[in-house]
């Protein structure tokens, strides 16, 4: 509790008085917990509306590394300081350390623990010590429990860039040489826009020239489709591709009617994913109430991809699309599957020999699916596996500027509001109830689960 609140409360003591508090204080906070994040949820244009509309003083961390610099935000009203301890309302991208909480106070930001992930348990945990409000961006949701705040366009974009030219430094230590090794990773690029001129570029070579018959068809196939899937397929569609079916993906090297001129890309859906276990007919709410009741059927694909891009949501609860053990079994020097990138990211998961999540700066390593081990680079036995888990920082000026944008019109409510209230009374839009996971330190209702991660 702020002291000017405490002093509220020693002059009225417990009344409604106390409701005419309003903080309008805000802070965004460094990005430490990698190297090359660089995104911010706020950018410096937004900065200046909030003071300008609504007379917010904003505190910004100093870094050196952001996208938008110190200069930027100083120029757009808000103060850079080197320490952000006593504002109230702090604003971040990724996970905060367990050091920088203090009893009361309201941190926005990804904490990656719904899941009961390992490593973040311990924040977890000292976030409900500390009595803190944690409203996490991923599950701010309306109603019908689609997201409103989300970088997973951008992971899309990024992704498949870096999927692309993966492949393309993969097939280049096997002696194969392809137009994808005009491609650059996507940090590298100074915008969007320049990677999808390459990658246009690279679409115009393939239609002149052709590529090596060795490879073809070249065949990449996408799981999901929501908004990592839509980026993904952004950027693909960037290369005129044919859209196949799964069937007539089964069906397209032995048939011989493909061009090496083409690039095919299939979207696998749920039913094509997984089937039943007993003999009953798919139904997609059953399979996303009762996933028990279905098992993988996606290892008939492997063979028949030259690249997989795995975009889907994905929890414990759910098949996997392949495992070690089946990759061991079907696996071959001269597989077709070349290239995985696996922005879903959940080690281990559905992907299961996705052993960890890459870097920006190591980003891929080979899956030898005979020994179940890895090596980091492009040279050796096995598959290419990409597996960074902040892609969206490798196009970190349009992913903030979209972020920004999203998250906008929720920032008065979120600063203003008086989170003494209980639960049911908080003045917020409903979108950011759903996405306040602790109140005070308790979960709320949605999350009481999550009691159990921190026993």
């Amino acid at each position: 509790m702020s002291r000017k609140i405490q002093t509220i409360y020693a002059i009225f003591g417990n009344s409604k008085i106390c409701h005419f508090y309003m903080n309008k204080k805000i802070a965004i906070r460094i990005e430490d917990k990698y190297t090359m994040e660089r995104r911010v949820p706020l950018i410096p244009k937004h900065v200046s509306y909030l003071k300008e509309n609504f007379g917010f003083d904003i505190y910004i961390e100093s870094s050196s590394k952001r996208v938008f610099t110190d200069k930027e935000f100083e120029n757009a009203g808000a103060k850079v300081v080197n320490s952000i301890r006593d504002i109230p309302v702090v604003f971040g991208v990724k996970e905060m350390p367990s050091d920088i909480f203090k009893e009361g106070f309201t941190y926005v930001f990804f904490s990656h623990t719904i899941k009961g992930q390992t490593a973040n348990m311990p924040e977890l945990k000292k976030m409900v010590e500390k009595k803190v409000n944690l409203i996490d961006y991923e599950k701010i949701r309306d109603e019908s429990d689609n997201r409103k705040i989300f970088f997973g366009r951008y992971a899309g974009l990024a992704g498949i860039i870096n999927t692309l030219w993966a492949y393309g430094q993969r097939l280049n230590s096997l002696g194969i040489i392809t137009p994808f090794l005009n491609l650059k990773q996507a940090y590298k690029y100074h915008s969007l826009a320049e990677a999808e001129s390459t990658i246009i570029a690279i679409k115009e070579e393939i239609e002149t020239e052709g590529l090596p018959e060795n490879i073809c068809p070249l065949t990449i196939g996408i799981t999901g489709y929501g908004h990592v899937g839509s980026g993904v397929k952004e950027i693909l569609e960037l290369l005129n591709p044919v859209e196949i079916s799964p069937e007539d993906l089964l069906e397209l090297e032995n048939s011989k009617k493909y061009s090496s001129r083409t690039i095919y890309i299939t979207t696998f859906r749920e039913k094509v994913l997984v089937k039943p276990i007993s003999n009953f007919e798919f139904e997609l709410q059953d399979y996303y109430s009762h996933p028990e009741k279905y098992v993988s059927d996606f290892e008939k694909y492997f063979g028949k991809l030259s690249i997989l891009v795995n975009s889907m949501y994905w929890d414990k609860r759910y098949p996997k699309l392949i495992t070690m053990d089946q990759m061991r079994d079907i696996y071959s020097e001269n597989h077709k599957l070349k290239t995985i990138g696996d922005i879903t990211c959940d080690p281990k998961g559905s992907i299961e020999f996705t052993l960890e999540c890459t870097t920006i700066e190591d980003p891929v390593f080979i899956f030898n699916p005979e020994q179940g081990t890895k090596k980091s680079g492009f040279i050796g036995k096995g598959i290419c596996v990409l597996a960074v888990d902040i892609l969206p920082s490798e196009l970190p000026r349009e992913s903030s500027e979209g972020f920004s944008s999203a998250i906008l019109q929720y920032i008065p409510d979120i600063v203003t509001c008086d989170y003494s209230d209980k639960y049911e009374d908080l003045k917020l839009p409903l979108c950011i109830k759903k996405g306040l996971i602790l109140h005070n330190g308790n979960f709320t209702p949605e999350f009481l689960y999550m009691e159990e991660f921190i026993k």
